[in-house]
């Protein structure tokens, strides 16, 4: 049961409990903010996983990515190959007067090619001037702090796990391989033991004489 007037007087004590604390202000641009591991600030391009597939062009909701390419023929790289082709990244821009930091160009990106940067000063005097261009974004790749260590509990990537195995089973194939070269030829493994032999006697004694021609 609520008294008249008990939400003003919780107001009026939420009130006089700010006036009495002390104010804190932020000393920017002279000290910088701390900001959070996750800061969602610019978005960096690593320009060397790009291959111009278009899928964060597509998937942007403010349609705020430019992106221009062209092809160029690759020659074949054993002799009687086929030539092929690739996209070349011609420009790669962000209008972030549009954007909405939504980072769905972040996570569709199968490549790995766009990050996000902790940067939040650029501001601009020209609104047209916040479209920044490939140079200014590769610029920001740079500010991209390390990823955060996985926890020790935490399965292991499929990439991973996925390499790991198609290595054991290319051991275990090669094991296997041997293991039936040897039971094919047995006498293998007794010439490789002779000859074996033969090196560390010569490596024991270097002087030994081989054949009457050398010790004569």
């Amino acid at each position: 049961m609520s008294f008249p007037g008990s939400g003003l007087a919780k107001g009026l004590a939420v009130t006089l409990r700010t006036m009495t604390k002390r104010s804190v202000t932020a000393q920017y641009p002279d000290v910088q903010p701390d900001l959070a591991p996750r800061t969602r600030g610019v978005i960096g391009l690593f320009e060397e996983n790009c291959t111009v597939c278009m899928l964060c062009a597509r998937e942007c909701p403010d349609w705020c990515i430019y992106i221009d390419s062209h092809k160029e023929t690759v020659p074949p790289a054993a002799p009687g190959g086929r030539e092929r082709s690739r996209n070349v990244l011609d420009r790669f821009a962000i209008d972030f007067a549009l954007c909405m930091y939504c980072g769905i160009c972040i996570e569709v990106c199968p490549f790995d090619a766009l990050f996000w940067s902790p940067e939040f000063e650029y501001a601009e005097t020209d609104i047209r001037d916040l479209t920044h261009e490939r140079d200014k974004l590769r610029e920001w790749m740079w500010t991209v702090p390390e990823p955060p260590a996985l926890d020790p509990a935490a399965e292991e990537p499929k990439e991973l796990a996925a390499a790991r195995k198609a290595a054991d089973k290319l051991a275990a194939q090669q094991q296997a391989e041997a293991e039936a070269a040897r039971a094919q030829d047995p006498t293998a493994d007794q010439a490789g033991a002779a000859d074996q032999a033969t090196d560390r006697n010569r490596t024991d004694r270097p002087d030994r004489p081989d054949t009457p021609e050398e010790g004569q």
